[in-house]
């Protein structure tokens, strides 16, 4: 199975259940010595009023960006503290579920694990669940990490 699992993508929104998967995420690449994706996919906020469209200012947006970018560092380090021992980060803008199995497919993934946020009943029918998606359309095995509160 260690042949099979030599890069595993890791999608993180840097959510308390984020967390909880990167951790198993590490655990996995060190027992497997596979390299570890962490991925940080991002929605820019825009906005309608009647007949314009209102997007976010260049500032604004490199601020974003920014932070997006100390946070990816953040989390790449803590996962090579925990023992991961090849770890790379990217982000890119998109619909979560579509740009997570686009990523993993391109990069060639064996494996994806990532975190849930447990919504269930009407909350889930609202918003959805990014993961759901991801296992249904995904060209590799999807490993989903439930809250550990849920």
């Amino acid at each position: 199975m260690s042949e099979q699992w030599r890069r595993i993508c890791c999608p993180i929104d840097f959510s308390t259940p984020s967390r909880e998967a990167t951790q198993v995420a590490v655990d996995l690449s060190r027992r497997f010595d596979s390299e570890l994706q962490l991925l940080h996919v991002f929605h820019v906020p825009v906005y309608s009023f009647l007949d314009a469209t209102v997007f976010p200012s260049a500032r604004t947006l490199d601020e974003l960006l920014e932070r997006v970018d100390s946070l990816l560092l953040h989390w790449e380090q803590e996962a090579q503290r925990l023992g991961a021992r090849r770890v790379v980060s990217a982000k890119v803008e998109g619909v979560p579920h579509v740009e997570i199995v686009r990523f993993a497919r391109e990069t060639n993934s064996s494996l994806i694990v990532m975190g849930t946020h447990g919504h269930t009943g009407v909350k889930h029918a609202l918003i959805g669940s990014v993961a759901e998606k991801v296992v249904r359309s995904a060209d590799c095995p999807v490993l989903t990490i439930r809250p550990s509160e849920a």
